[in-house]
């Protein structure tokens, strides 16, 4: 059975997040696709996991075997959220810039499930899993704009999740989002719709290929 591993970490509600919306198109229409599938869920803001502790962080250069009490109990939650994210086909993200960079909450939940020798190693059973990350942000930060060189999501996400956990990754940057909430924005009010509307359409369609190239 097919299982897609969806995370959202938006503070803001559904009716107000773009991050949270789009992805929900990807669900709906993976779910069309894969109408027997298991969707695993996480919202991170409603449900954050907790960030990593000293005894967390032990785990990744503690043999199993030597593990106190307090490291095992912390690598059992470790473990179940590596599971899951080792049980996905498919992963989508919601990643909303917050201040320049992700939500703490979304880093919380990487720290705990990059674990070198496992999910960040050569041959990781993650390697080339289709994901889709949307990340929305209030203004523009495309080259050549004055924002340029301020976003730390995109090259950071890039990172961890090409780099070190090898996954397959590609983006959606819904932009603008604080025209629809700030006056003196509304000029930009129709590049916030249009991409928008383009980021549905997109997640729409990488949804549908995403569906074809894992387990189809």
């Amino acid at each position: 059975m097919a299982a897609l591993l969806h995370i959202d970490s938006s503070v803001s509600a559904h009716d107000t997040s773009v991050s949270r919306a789009v992805p929900e198109t990807f669900r709906h229409t993976w779910a069309a696709h894969h109408p027997d599938s298991t969707v695993i869920y996480w919202d991170l803001a409603a449900d954050p996991v907790a960030h990593i502790t000293a005894d967390a962080y032990a785990v990744d250069l503690a043999d199993l075997r030597t593990h106190t009490a307090e490291q095992a109990a912390a690598f059992t939650t470790r473990q179940r959220l590596i599971e899951e994210l080792e049980r996905a086909d498919v992963i989508l993200i919601g990643a909303p810039m917050h201040t320049y960079t992700i939500p703490s909450t979304l880093k919380a939940w990487l720290d705990n499930v990059i674990l070198p020798g496992r999910t960040a190693a050569e041959g990781s059973a993650l390697a080339g899993t289709p994901t889709t990350v949307v990340t929305s942000r209030a203004l523009s930060y495309v080259p050549y704009t004055a924002e340029e060189g301020h976003d730390f999501v995109q090259n950071y996400l890039t990172a961890v999740l090409a780099h070190t956990l090898r996954l397959d990754v590609s983006f959606l940057v819904p932009e603008f989002t604080l025209a629809q909430r700030d006056p003196a924005l509304a000029a930009l009010l129709p590049l916030f719709e249009w991409s928008r509307d383009r980021a549905h359409q997109d997640a729409a369609a990488r949804a549908r290929a995403a569906a074809r190239y894992r387990v189809a």
